[in-house]
């Protein structure tokens, strides 16, 4: 069906050709309407398919007819429907030989290719036009003529001059070679091309230092490198010389480098400084100045318990700026009796806090214990079935899992064993501690009893209540 619709001319999106393609098997015309381009070559069949095709022989005025028919970019085209069609179905742009549009209404989603993007037959690759030249290329240098020198290239197949390291921030090269009778008009003539030159240095002995405005400049001028340099027309000795450009370390191209750098990191600190400033959480708000309205608010604020922490700040900042006088005393005084009044809620904040924790404790230290019972229990099963009246009923691989998690029960029960006497020690301190706190008040108390109790006069005289005599182990007392 697909291909009766073909046929027929049909299916959306393609223009009818004028021809039946199942049943024609001529080619497409494109030089004129009297007759086919070639003659007729019919396919062979059977036997005949193996031998060679013979090409029919044309007469002369054919030959010709057909070479002035076919001249390139001239082509007149018959037919253009056929040649459209053919390019639509592709999906391009139905162009004539000469690159003119052959239909001014295309529309590329209509052709048999959809979901592909046209091709253009005057894009590089196609034969028409050539490809890019490619950047990886090596640089062909050429001679460069001036108003009063030539600079004439160096071999190709000789390496590159050598150059020393690039100094940091370099704007100056060496420049060596110079003829003897180069002057400094010269010198600026070859390499003012490179770029805005800002001093020249030219010394007696063929050579001279060039400082550039811009760094990069320094690059283009060692392309000169290894170029042959002749004054005019003139053959002389004096009149000719071999460029050597290299890089040169001068103290004012160091210093600017050093300056720049300096800027860099100052741009550096303040944009750190910036997003640290960004990044800071936000400062507390500003303290109001003292006055009688905002004194009665305060006041208010200090009473409520969720903006005590904030009002009790700014009573302190007051007191500290030194706002009380004789006239507002009263307001402070009562101010200072409410910060005051919080205290028995803070502690038993406090208080029911410690509770939790120690409920928290507890429930801990129960709920580790109840582990540790449990552990035990494994432990002993596994014990258990270590014995020999269990153990010799199970295969090797058993008994080597039944030993593995043996060990690693125990090791996990020593852990929390560790770990719950721990908890225990920490509560004997702690309660230890609290009988050092409570020992010196017992003491204080003995101290003040053994202060009432007669004390014993010397050779052994009696006393109103009891009488002590001289042992050699102490002093013996009866009553």
């Amino acid at each position: 069906m697909m291909y009766k619709d073909y046929r027929s001319g049909r299916v959306r999106g393609l223009n009818p050709l004028s021809f039946d393609p199942a049943s024609n098997n001529e080619p497409l015309q494109f030089g004129s309407s009297n007759g086919p381009l070639v003659t007729d070559c019919p396919l062979e069949n059977g036997a005949e398919n193996s031998k060679k095709r013979k090409r029919p022989n044309l007469p002369p005025e054919g030959i010709r007819n057909m070479a002035m028919e076919s001249s390139p970019m001239g082509m007149p085209i018959s037919d253009p429907n056929a040649w459209a069609t053919a390019m639509n179905n592709l999906g391009m742009a139905p162009m004539g030989m000469t690159g003119q549009p052959l239909m001014s209404d295309f529309d590329p989603g209509l052709g048999m290719m959809t979901g592909i993007a046209p091709m253009n037959p005057m894009m590089p690759g196609l034969g028409i036009v050539p490809p890019p030249i490619s950047q990886d290329m090596p640089i062909v240098k050429e001679i460069i003529h001036c108003k009063s020198c030539t600079l004439f290239p160096p071999n190709p197949n000789l390496p590159p001059p050598a150059t020393r390291e690039r100094p940091p921030g370099c704007k100056t090269v060496f420049v060596g070679g110079l003829p003897e009778n180069a002057t400094e008009q010269l010198i600026v003539e070859v390499f003012e091309q490179c770029g805005e030159i800002i001093a020249i240095r030219k010394s007696k002995k063929n050579f001279c230092h060039i400082r550039f405005a811009e760094e990069y400049t320094v690059d283009k001028a060692l392309f000169l490198s290894g170029y042959r340099i002749r004054l005019g027309s003139s053959t002389d000795k004096k009149d000719t010389g071999r460029l050597h450009v290299d890089f040169a370390q001068a103290r004012d191209d160091l210093y600017e480098w050093e300056c720049r750098q300096r800027m860099l990191a100052r741009e550096e600190r303040h944009r750190r400084r910036i997003e640290e400033d960004r990044l800071r959480p936000p400062s507390p708000p500003p303290i109001v100045h003292y006055s009688e309205h905002e004194c009665s608010q305060l006041g208010e604020k200090i009473k409520d318990d969720s903006k005590f922490p904030e009002a009790v700040r700014v009573l302190l900042t007051w007191v500290e700026r030194g706002e009380v006088n004789r006239r507002n005393a009263n307001n402070f005084y009562s101010m200072i009796q409410s910060s005051n009044s919080h205290i028995r809620r803070l502690m038993n904040e406090k208080a029911a806090h410690e509770k939790e924790m120690e409920e928290a404790k507890e429930k801990f230290k129960n709920a580790l214990a109840g582990i540790l019972v449990q552990f035990e229990q494994i432990v002993s099963v596994f014990h258990a079935s270590s014995k020999q009246k269990a153990w010799d009923h199970f295969s090797k691989a058993q008994r080597k899992n039944l030993d593995m998690w043996r060990k690693q029960a125990e090791e996990i029960r020593n852990i929390h064993n560790e770990e719950l006497m721990g908890i225990r020690r920490e509560e004997e301190m702690e309660m230890s501690d609290d009988d050092m706190e409570d020992a010196p008040d017992s003491k204080d108390s003995d101290d003040s009893a053994q202060a009432h109790w007669p004390r014993p006069s010397l050779y052994g005289r009696r006393t109103t209540a009891c009488a002590a005599s001289w042992t050699p182990t102490g002093t013996r007392w009866s009553c």
